[in-house]
């Protein structure tokens, strides 16, 4: 069972493992990431379930690699000949006390994704300062159109604007910030947080998102991108693929979201994104061990990610970059990467917090002081 977002890629890794194993035959099934936090722990559990399955690296959600192994329905991967290849950054994430227990797949990040063609048309280039984003938006506005479709209807979108926006506005000054949490020496009150949602809200206030925002869902936002409704969006990396596929031959790239006017401080969500677990009760272990072998190949690994314009998360030379994800790769060579926010939150309901406050203050019904308060306090009870 895979994320729907990751289809192109799954799909492109699943024909060549059939090729080369033709007496296995691997069926997928995809849901969306709110389906499959939701619904996929609960079977697992039960006993039940699908033989590999996403799974999300770190702790911050019910389908995480930490939450899972908890529930022991993770089987153990250390001893797998991928291990050898798994970068000291990304170990954290993929286990528990130094234990694998997960396969990552691709190295994404968050930022805006630009239709070449729908920014030439309006005469604007890609911004690297807070001013010039906020001067494009309302470019964008006099040529009829949004700089970013913006999703909200759909759960897991109404993060990435904020994360896209604190990896500058926190982690730029303090890149310690995830330990200081830890230590009850940081809030998300009195942290850079604050400046992030305030931003997130004032986009909103200068026209820069789709109208009507919660009435809005992931889908319909790229729509906006391909149809030329709006110039980009604040996504994930995989979603370049599904615009591609929406419109075969759509330029994109993808750029870091300014949140100040010093282009030095400016800083891009960037981790590992897609990964894989083994059920620990599955009926086709054998088999399932040789497709999961197969995703931390060297082959599996560049597969995957050549069609999902992401990043191997076991790199190796003979990896070539999209060239809409250049920026990303540079960003991940000088380490002006941070970790997605949610990959070390100590657990799932910070990030269901975070969801629903976001939805909160879009719809009105709260303000950033309270959303703040309501993440600090999911922080703190479930540490």
């Amino acid at each position: 069972m895979a994320n729907l977002t990751d289809k192109t890629s799954v799909d492109t890794v699943v024909e060549a493992f059939h090729r080369q194993n033709p007496g296995i035959r691997v069926t997928v099934t995809f849901a969306d990431t709110n389906t499959l936090q939701k619904e996929l722990p609960g079977k697992l559990r039960e006993g039940e379930g699908p033989d590999v399955f996403t799974v999300w690296p770190g702790s911050g959600n019910p389908a995480s690699a930490t939450a899972l192994e908890r529930d022991n329905v993770l089987e153990e991967l250390t001893l797998r000949r991928f291990n050898r290849t798994m970068p000291e950054g990304v170990r954290p994430v993929v286990g528990v006390l130094g234990s694998t227990h997960i396969v990552p797949m691709s190295f994404s990040a968050i930022g805006a994704i630009y239709s070449e063609r729908t920014l030439h048309e309006i005469g604007g280039s890609a911004p690297t300062t807070w001013t010039e984003l906020l001067e494009l938006c309302a470019t964008a506005r006099k040529h009829g159109k949004v700089l970013f479709a913006l999703g909200n209807a759909t759960p897991w979108v109404t993060q990435l604007v904020d994360y896209a926006l604190v990896a500058t506005t926190v982690y730029a000054e303090h890149p310690d910030f995830d330990q200081q949490m830890t230590l009850n020496r940081q809030t998300f009150a009195a942290s850079g947080w604050r400046t992030a949602l305030e931003k997130y809200l004032e986009m909103n206030d200068r026209g820069c998102f789709s109208p009507k925002p919660l009435d809005t869902t992931y889908e319909d936002s790229l729509d906006q991108v391909t149809d030329g409704r709006a110039v980009g969006v604040i996504q994930v990396a995989s979603a370049l693929s599904a615009l591609r596929t929406a419109e075969p031959g759509l330029k994109l790239r993808m750029s870091a979201l300014p949140a100040t006017d010093d282009p030095k401080d400016t800083r891009m969500p960037g981790a590992v994104s897609a990964a894989y677990g083994l059920n620990a009760n599955s009926a086709h272990r054998e088999a399932a061990l040789q497709f999961i072998d197969f995703l931390g190949s060297r082959e599996g690994q560049n597969l995957y990610n050549s069609s999902g314009a992401t990043l191997p998360a076991l790199p190796n030379p003979s990896f070539a970059v999209d060239p809409a994800i250049e920026e990303v790769a540079r960003r991940q060579m000088a380490g002006a990467t941070v970790p997605f926010m949610d990959q070390r939150w100590p657990n799932s309901n910070v990030q269901q917090t975070h969801f629903a406050q976001i939805r909160a203050l879009f719809a009105g019904t709260t303000d950033v002081g309270d959303a703040l308060t309501a993440l600090d306090h999911a922080y703190r009870k479930g540490r």
